[in-house]
């Protein structure tokens, strides 16, 4: 997947093998920013605790992927297809933010998963909302969950 050629444009790539280690100590950054919403602590160790990452690499239904700027690491992204597909994760390194490398990696993503969705946000996090808002390329209900969830739900058609 890519999108049009721009300076950043990102590439989307499923991760594979060695992927899956730098997924690893990306997950540890895109923790440490979501424990503003969340209060979660690192271990003894320093370390954020992610426990589905093996299951990305192995479980049918799962798909683990990278994002790249030219060649650098610009992000990722996991999705998760069950009933519905959920993003399970998403995120973007700070130096890519409000450059335009989410709004197109997420979109290249939601175009390559053709079917019903479901995408949350922590109700704490406005940015989250409000960038998936500008992100969902179709209409889209909206709805606050109990669990202080915001939730887009809606269906990518084959084009």
């Amino acid at each position: 997947m890519t999108a049009p050629p721009s300076a950043t444009a990102p590439t989307i790539l499923s991760a594979r093998g060695e992927d899956f280690a730098l997924l690893a100590r990306l997950l540890q950054l895109y923790l440490h920013d979501f424990s503003e919403h969340t209060g979660w602590d690192v271990d003894e160790h320093g370390l954020f605790h992610y426990a589905w990452l093996d299951a990305y690499r192995h479980e049918a239904g799962r798909h683990a992927y990278v994002f790249r700027v030219g060649g650098p690491t610009a992000g990722f992204a996991l999705v998760r297809e069950a009933e519905r597909i959920h993003m399970a994760e998403f995120f973007v390194l700070r130096k890519y933010r409000r450059a335009g490398v989410g709004l197109a990696a997420a979109r290249l993503l939601l175009e390559a998963h053709v079917g019903p969705w479901s995408i949350t946000q922590l109700a704490t996090n406005p940015e989250a909302t409000s960038f998936w808002r500008r992100a969902i390329p179709v209409p889209f209900e909206e709805t606050v969950q109990a669990d202080g969830t915001v939730e887009q739900r809606f269906t990518i058609d084959r084009h």
